[in-house]
């Protein structure tokens, strides 16, 4: 199983990396960006943990998952920037930073 972990904070990225890797036997793919991210999921993923905004230039991860959804990969939103979702992505599942770590082990289900 292949993850992709979108966040563009070090820090936190190394965290749901941990969490993930304590929950599940997967391969951990880290982007801190839409290129990289966009890299990743021509790879070939399984599941997605995305940060809504990427940096300080504006960048969101929404064109990544419009293109998850076209492909119908599950993915989750771990996010500060929550409120900022358009109404179309209130669906998906959402955890809202600061997070705790059961938090983000709830939603790892999801990728199996």
């Amino acid at each position: 199983m292949r993850i992709l972990i979108l966040e563009d904070e070090p820090i936190i990225a190394f965290d749901l990396e941990d969490i993930v890797s304590s929950n599940l036997d997967a391969e951990c793919l880290l982007a801190s960006n839409l290129d990289e991210g966009l890299e990743h999921i021509d790879s070939g993923i399984d599941f997605a943990l995305l940060d809504v905004s990427l940096g300080d230039n504006g960048e969101t991860s929404l064109p990544i998952a419009a293109k998850l959804i076209q492909r119908r990969i599950p993915f989750c939103f771990v996010s500060a920037s929550l409120g900022s979702l358009p109404a179309s992505y209130r669906h998906v599942p959402q955890v809202s930073k600061p997070f705790r770590p059961n938090e983000v082990t709830r939603v790892l289900p999801l990728a199996a």
